[in-house]
């Protein structure tokens, strides 16, 4: 069970089939230090491997979802090297939860600037509270985004916007972030919201969820003829599982489907 694991910069809870990932460094702004990036990816290993879970949330707290990178350790970088080994280190973990086959929601708190927004562009869906605030800053540190931003961003959002946010470096609230397309709601209260849309994802079969950001992810590298290609694929998968017929049963009986994973 998730509940048996200990960590020092974050907590990982279950509830039922849900799973939350508390980002857990206050006092530096849950700012993503390189024990906190180890820590990530043991909590995500362990979410994968528990097969009662079928959605993950990953917040911080009112101040901060995550202000970024920890500043003191990116300025011990010295040389292409060390920079490009740690780039790739935060790539792979944003990958880890990208790649994740049920959905992933960031619920945004405070703010989310730097690799704190990558984190949040790695999940599915992305909620923020009227206080959260969003950036690429690291121009003004002489860098430019790391851990996947340049490419999650642009897709996201289109290469116009999201050249406008890393160039200038500059933040925007959560009003402007929902109209730029960078988070999908606004909620008062964004774990809250969260946990209702995990609730209505979750309802749905876990195998169609899964097939459902193969289809996304993978069409993405490819030309749209590839990405139909993909497509279809996977729907000639999804009309092989027992979830289909237990769906397409239930909606002509017009009874609620119980869906098994299978």
């Amino acid at each position: 069970m998730l509940d048996e694991l200990e960590f020092n910069t974050l907590t990982l809870d279950q509830h039922g089939d849900l799973a939350i990932l508390t980002l857990n460094r206050p006092q530096a702004l849950n700012a993503l230090s390189s024990e906190m990036l180890i820590e990530l990816t043991e909590a995500v290993e362990a979410v994968a491997e528990t097969v009662e879970v079928f959605a993950l949330i990953i917040t911080g707290n009112e101040r901060a979802f995550a202000a970024g990178a920890d500043i003191t350790e990116l300025a011990r970088l010295d040389g292409v090297y060390s920079g490009r080994e740690a780039s790739l280190g935060g790539q792979n973990v944003m990958h880890e939860i990208a790649s994740l086959p049920f959905p992933t929601i960031a619920a945004v708190g405070g703010y989310a600037l730097g690799a704190g927004l990558e984190l949040a562009l790695a999940c599915d869906v992305r909620i923020g509270s009227p206080g959260a605030r969003f950036g690429m800053p690291e121009v003004t540190l002489g860098l430019l985004p790391g851990y996947g931003g340049t490419q999650r961003l642009s897709r996201l959002i289109g290469p116009g916007r999201a050249l406008d946010l890393m160039l200038t470096g500059r933040q925007v609230g959560a009003e402007e972030a929902l109209q730029l397309g960078l988070i999908n709601y606004l909620a008062p209260d964004a774990l809250e919201k969260a946990r209702e849309v995990a609730q209505m994802m979750t309802a749905n079969a876990p195998i169609a969820l899964s097939l459902v950001k193969e289809a996304v992810r993978r069409g993405l590298s490819g030309s749209l003829e590839e990405g139909l290609e993909i497509e279809a694929d996977l729907f000639g998968m999804a009309v092989s599982t027992q979830d289909f017929r237990e769906g397409t049963a239930a909606f002509l009986a017009k009874r609620k489907p119980k869906f098994q994973g299978e």
